[in-house]
């Protein structure tokens, strides 16, 4: 059985972890996710998208 997981939800997970361990500060991640959410409205989303696929894509294949 394969389990897949958003990786928008693993992120926000992390960030989540992070914030309750108070190992990141509130406005850090709040700077991190604007950071994100600008990214996305540029041109460097579709290589950062690229490498996230290849990345995933990598790991999934040492799994099997």
């Amino acid at each position: 059985m394969v389990l897949t997981i958003p990786l928008v939800l693993l992120l926000a997970a992390v960030v989540a972890l992070l914030l309750r361990s108070k190992a990141i500060g509130f406005g850090a991640a709040v700077a991190v996710a604007l950071f994100g959410f600008y990214l996305a409205d540029t041109g460097a989303s579709d290589n950062v998208n690229q490498l996230v696929t290849t990345i995933t894509g990598a790991l999934a294949d040492i799994g099997r």
